[in-house]
This record gives C-alpha cells, structure tokens and sequence, in this order.
C-alpha cells in the first residue's frame, strides 16, 4: 500500500485500569496493521511501556510532541501528561478516569484542527471520568459539543446497524424526549450516513416502536399514534424509505432486521441488547451525523479481566477499520458530488 494512502489514526488511551490498552497493543502486535493505518496513541510513553511489561508484550514507540510529528511506519504515542499514574488492573479510580479525558480532550483537538483523519476511542469508565471539567455521559455527548453536526449513536456489525433516538438517557424520562423534531433528526442523520459514509444509494430504515407492541393502537401507550406514526408518515411523503413502528419484542427474533440497511430503535437497552446479542466483541460503536469520524469498540472496559491478556481485540480492530472506511466513502462521494456540480456548471455556461 503506498504510503500516502494510510490514514492518521488517533487512538484514545481510555481507561488504564480497564482492557482498552491491551486491545489497542494487541491490535498492533501484528505489524502488518501498520499497512492499514499511522496509528497515533494519546497517553504517554511511561504509561504503555509499564502496561507493555505488565501484559508481557514486546513493542517499541516512538514517542513524539504533535501528531505532525508522526513516524509512517511506527506506533506513535502523543505525550499528554509527565506524571505517572498508578495503574492498578481492574480498579475504578478518578486519577486515571482524569487521565482518560485528558486523552480524549486532545485528540479531539487533533481531529478537529485535520491533524488526524479519524479517531478510535477505547472503553471509558463513566463514574470515573466525572468531574467539574467534564460531566458528559460518555464520548458520544462530548463529541457532540466539541465537533459539527448533530450526533448519532449507530452500532455497526457486518449485517446490522442499529442507531438510537435517545442513548444515554433515564428509562423514566425517555418518553417525554420523544418529539418529531427529534425523530425527524435521527432518521434523517441515519439516512445521510447511510448514503455518504457507507455507500448505499436508497438506505431503507426500519423504526422501532416505544411501547409493547408498538402500543397496540393506543392500547399500552400514545406514543405511537401521536408521534412515531404520523412522523414516519410525513417522511414518507417526503420521499424517505423509512417504515414501522415495528414491535420490538419480536423484530429481529422474525429476521425483519435482514430486510433493512438501518434500524432506529427508541432507546439504548431496546438496540443495543439485540445489537450485542447479535454481533457482541464484533460489533463497532460509531459517532454517525457529525463532520469528524469516530468509532470505538462496542463493550466496555471488563475490568474482570484487565490485566489477564485475555481481552479479545476484535472489537477494537474492526473499529479501526470502519474508521477507515467511512473516512474513505466519504471522501468519495464529496468528490462525485464536487463533479457533479462543476458538470452542472459547465452545462449551464454552454
């Protein structure tokens, strides 16, 4: 692969405690991943070595100052911090919650100033992460402040996408952010992602009911006659490929998951445990609707098992590699749609 081609991968530490930094090692263990990618780790140097040792994993760095300092052929590690946090395998701590934002702080400053093409983010702890300069949910809501567009939790597997309307919210509050604007927002955001960054020209989407039942007309809930269905009815007429709401209980048990490019389910534990149940340590968590890319692997940080080498690093690579993809379908269609118009142009000159 020429050299030019490989894309500026930022990688996010996460938390140190956790599984995140051996699936990253384990990823790049084989040396043939430097084929697919510059990866670029934000942590220090300090820290990998004494997780490197700990995990008894031979790998040399090359520790660098900016992410422009990046060598094409090596494993790079953006230092972000001198001191030397204790890592303590399999333990909720604030210190390395902390040092897990400062990680993700600054290759979201890389990805927003084009240093880096794409960022991975390894598995945070949320209660660890806390604090009073960050109070975010997750990765997902900070990338949502800090980066354009409006975003889009979509969960992708080789045959399934399912995204979200609302992620990290209280089930006891779920309903009441149930709104048209809202759903018009999603499915349009899955609609777009769908055509630019995974290259399907007519997405057909599938939306999940609230209720039992998609609440059998009214019977168990409103929210279906009220918002889902007249809201999906409109973006019919508007052209979209959109249908349902289809019962939750028996969608993807049926198969009906086959018939669909996306599925937007109404909240987090209705997508993600079907999701997870279909496709768990192979699935990928990708920040859809906004004008940077990042993927992350779709588990947490099992800290079971950290320090035990025997996290399974799938997840994580095929995140690396959506990032990949979805970077270069994008680029892609910006560049058809960048002929098409000069095209139209020259058509209207003559």
């Amino acid at each position: 692969m020429q050299e030019n081609t490989r894309l500026k991968i930022g990688i996010t530490i996460g938390d140190m405690n956790g599984v995140g930094p051996e699936i990253i090692l384990k990823t790049f263990r084989d040396n043939r991943m430097l084929n697919f990618c510059i990866p670029i780790i934000y942590a220090s140097v300090k820290s990998i070595e004494f997780i490197s040792k700990e995990l008894h994993y031979e790998a040399s760095f090359n520790h660098i100052r900016s992410a422009e300092e990046a060598d094409l052929n090596k494993i790079n590690i953006v230092s972000c911090w001198k001191d030397e946090p204790k890592i303590n395998f399999g333990t909720k701590d604030k210190n390395i919650g902390r040092h897990a934002i400062i990680s993700l702080k600054k290759a979201t400053r890389d990805l927003k100033n084009k240093l880096i093409d794409a960022v991975v983010t390894a598995p945070i702890n949320k209660h660890c992460v806390q604090s009073d300069e960050f109070s975010f949910p997750g990765h997902t809501e900070y990338l949502d402040r800090e980066l354009s567009g409006n975003s889009l939790m979509l969960m992708v597997s080789n045959s399934l996408r399912v995204g979200l309307l609302t992620d990290h919210i209280p089930i006891n509050k779920i309903s009441e952010h149930i709104t048209k604007e809202l759903i018009q927002q999603k499915l349009k955001i899955i609609q777009k992602t769908l055509i630019e960054d995974f290259n399907i020209s007519k997405p057909k989407i599938a939306m999940l009911g609230l209720n039992p039942h998609s609440g059998d007309d009214g019977i168990i809930g409103k929210e279906e006659e009220k918002v889902l269905i007249p809201t999906i009815k409109e973006l019919k007429e508007d052209g979209m490929l959109v249908f349902g709401p289809y019962s939750a209980d028996g969608f993807f048990g049926s198969n009906k998951n086959e018939s669909f490019d996306a599925i937007l389910a109404t909240y987090h534990d209705q997508g993600l445990i079907p999701f997870k149940t279909l496709s768990f340590g192979q699935g990928v968590n990708y920040t859809a609707g906004l004008d940077r890319i990042r993927t992350s692997p779709d588990h947490g940080t099992a800290y079971e098992i950290a320090g035990k080498g025997i996290a399974d690093e799938t997840s994580f690579k095929e995140a690396l590699f959506l990032a990949i993809t979805i970077y270069r379908n994008r680029k892609k269609y910006q560049e058809l749609i960048k002929g098409a118009i000069k095209e139209e142009k020259l058509i209207k000159t003559k």
